[in-house]
C-alpha cells in the first residue's frame, strides 16, 4: 500500500489530487470505497482535514476487466532506463483511456508492449505521469515504478519539470508577449476552456521564432491553455477548430511538445528533444533546423516578461 507524508494542512482529497497528479473524482471514488487511511484509520470523506505530519495510505482502484483494444500503431522511444521513457507521442492518439474514447490509448500500447509501469495512479493511468492532448503531438515521459511517479510528479507541482512547444499561427506574434490570465470551464461551453475571472491562475510565455513559427513555456499546467491563452490575444493555433477557425484544411492542431527537461531520480539533469512528425514539418520547409533546437535559449532571454522565478 503507498504511503505519502502530509506537508501541510488541506482537505485529503485536494492533497492526494496533487500529490497523485489525477482529477479529484478519483480521489473520491478511492475514499468512498474505503480504500485511503490517515494514520492507520479509514476515512469515509474526501473534506476531512490533514495536519502536518500524517501518514496517508491508499490503495490505486483495481480496473474493471474490459475488451482489449487493437493496437495498431506504433510510438518512438526517444528515451528509456530501468526508472522511466520518453516517448514521442504521435497526433491522433489519446493518451489514457475514458469511457468516451472507443479507439487504443498509449496505455493500450505500453500495455501491448508489456512494461512493467507504475500503478500509483491506477491501471487507467498505468504509467502516467503527466498528458497531453489527442491531436497535439511531442514528449512524453511515463514512470516505471510508483517511486519515479511520485519524483517527477513532485516536479510537475514544483514546476522544475517543464516542456517548450512549438506551433503554428495563423498570424506571427510581433514580439514575445507573457500572457498571464485566469482559466476555467467556459461558462457557455461546457467543451471548452476560457479566460474566467476569478478561474484558476494560468501564465504563458509565447516568443516568435520565424514567420508564424512560435514556441511557448507552460508556468502553470491548465487543460488547453495555450490555446486560451492565444485565443485571449486574437490568435489561434493552425488546425485548432475548437478556439480558432472553423473551416481549415489542415486536419489537427499543428502543437508539438518539442523539448522535456527535468531531473532523473538519479539526480542528473535530461532534456530530451522530440523530432517533428511530417505533417508539421511540411509546414516549415525552409526553416533551419538550429532555430528550432535549444528553445530554452530563447525563454532564457525573455523569461523576465512574466516576473517569476524559473527552474
Amino acid at each position: 500500500m503507498p504511503k505519502l507524508i502530509a506537508n501541510k494542512e488541506e482537505r485529503i482529497d485536494k492533497f492526494l489530487s496533487e500529490q497523485l497528479n489525477i482529477p479529484r473524482n478519483q480521489i473520491q471514488e478511492l475514499i468512498k470505497k474505503e480504500l485511503v487511511k490517515i494514520n492507520n484509520k479509514t476515512i469515509k470523506k474526501g473534506g476531512v482535514k490533514l495536519k502536518s505530519g500524517d501518514l496517508i495510505e491508499y490503495t490505486p482502484l483495481k480496473p474493471e476487466i474490459k475488451e482489449k483494444k487493437e493496437v495498431n500503431f506504433d510510438i518512438p522511444i526517444l528515451y528509456e532506463d530501468e526508472d522511466l521513457l520518453v516517448i514521442n507521442k504521435p497526433p491522433g492518439i489519446v493518451v489514457h483511456p475514458a469511457p468516451s474514447v472507443k479507439e487504443a490509448t498509449i496505455v493500450d500500447w505500453l500495455k501491448e508492449k508489456g512494461f512493467n509501469l507504475s500503478n500509483i495512479a491506477g491501471e487507467e493511468r498505468y504509467g502516467i505521469v503527466h498528458r497531453i492532448d489527442k491531436e497535439t503531438s511531442g514528449a512524453l515521459v511515463i514512470a516505471k515504478n510508483n517511486k519515479t511517479h511520485e519524483f517527477l510528479s513532485n516536479q510537475l507541482k514544483d514546476k522544475s519539470m517543464g516542456r517548450y512547444y512549438l506551433f503554428l499561427l495563423n498570424h506571427p506574434l510581433k514580439e514575445p508577449i507573457c500572457v498571464d490570465k485566469p482559466i476555467a470551464r467556459n461558462p457557455k461551453n461546457r467543451l471548452k476552456m476560457a479566460v474566467v475571472k476569478g478561474g484558476r491562475e494560468a501564465k504563458t510565455l509565447f516568443v516568435p521564432i520565424e514567420n508564424n513559427l512560435t514556441a511557448a513555456k507552460l508556468f502553470t499546467g491548465r487543460t488547453h491553455q495555450i490555446r486560451v491563452h492565444l485565443n485571449s490575444i486574437g490568435r489561434y493555433i493552425l488546425g485548432d477548430k475548437t478556439y480558432g477557425k472553423k473551416e481549415q484544411n489542415i486536419p489537427r492542431v499543428m502543437l508539438h511538445a518539442r523539448e522535456l527537461y527535468f531531473t532523473h531520480p538519479n539526480g542528473k539533469k535530461l532534456s530530451i528533444i522530440a523530432p517533428l512528425f511530417d505533417d508539421f514539418k511540411n509546414l516549415i520547409k525552409g526553416i533551419e533546423d538550429e532555430k528550432i533546437n535549444n528553445l530554452s535559449r530563447y525563454f532564457d532571454t525573455h523569461n523576465r516578461l512574466c516576473k517569476t522565478n524559473t527552474n
